[in-house]
């Protein structure tokens, strides 16, 4: 598990084959972890039992009151297929429906979206190719920006890392979703102040996903990757792309992905 940045307060949630770093002052989770093994999976039926949990204070949650009647997706952070293996795939589906494990994202379904939703399968795939098992860490990219919506601030990013070993050696991949406004000379202060007067949620723009540097992870959200810098896989375009995803003052030469194809492992 990446280590939590310094003075961030968390409070650690044990699931079934995965865990969340639940940051009780965000509503949200900063860290999330899971463990996946594609050999013992089980497909198991879907749901929607979305649930608080009941361990800790439902006002450390972020809870069914910032997605009723409003376009705000329950965005799994660990992917509910994931823990689904072995024994108790059952209960490992049902914990995936805890508030803990849901960020607010963008609704509308776009291709981007789908390929970051996708993403641990492209993985998982080469793994099981490969006689690999992969272990996934998913949060959101805290920011100084993120609107504030019914209380609770909506992330304008999610990264994710996802590691493995291949024939002894560590391997880790990086990888951002940006759902921030894409709109010229949008005014964040004008949109929570509208969200607030209106109950509408703030903007936010369609996902970009791309690939990224684990170091890079490091610098934006202040947690620390610890070995997987080292084993990180991703080697930076040659040239300058001029992108600037979440506001960032300067490009780190990331590789925006149209396709499962332009990932790199």
């Amino acid at each position: 598990m990446p280590g939590v940045a310094a003075g961030r307060a968390v409070r650690v949630l044990g699931y079934t084959h995965f865990s969340v770093h639940l940051d009780p002052e965000r509503r949200l989770a900063a860290v999330t972890a899971v463990n996946i093994d594609g050999a013992t999976a089980v497909d198991a039926p879907r749901g929607d039992d979305w649930h608080l949990d009941e361990r800790i204070p439902a006002s450390e949650q972020t809870g069914p009151e910032v997605y009723a009647r409003n376009d705000l997706d329950r965005g799994h952070l660990v992917r509910r297929r994931d823990p689904v293996w072995g024994p108790d795939a059952t209960k490992a589906n049902y914990d995936t429906f805890s508030y803990t494990n849901a960020a607010p994202q963008v609704a509308e379904f776009n291709q981007s979206k789908e390929l970051w939703n996708g993403l641990e399968d492209h993985v998982l795939s080469y793994a099981e190719t490969n006689g690999l098992r992969v272990s996934v860490f998913t949060g959101p990219v805290f920011g100084d920006e993120d609107p504030e919506y019914r209380g609770v601030r909506i992330p304008l990013g999610f990264w994710k890392v996802a590691a493995w070993n291949a024939a002894g050696v560590l391997r880790a991949a990086g990888f951002v979703l940006d759902q921030s406004p894409q709109l010229d000379g949008i005014d964040l202060e004008t949109a929570r102040a509208t969200a607030i007067a209106t109950d509408a949620p703030p903007p936010l723009g369609p996902f970009r996903t791309f690939q990224v540097a684990v170091a890079d992870l490091a610098a934006l959200t202040g947690l620390d990757f610890g070995v997987m810098e080292a084993a990180d896989v991703f080697e930076r375009p040659a040239e300058e792309t001029g992108i600037r995803p979440l506001g960032l003052p300067r490009a780190m030469r990331w590789r925006e992905l149209e396709s499962a194809e332009a990932i790199r492992l």
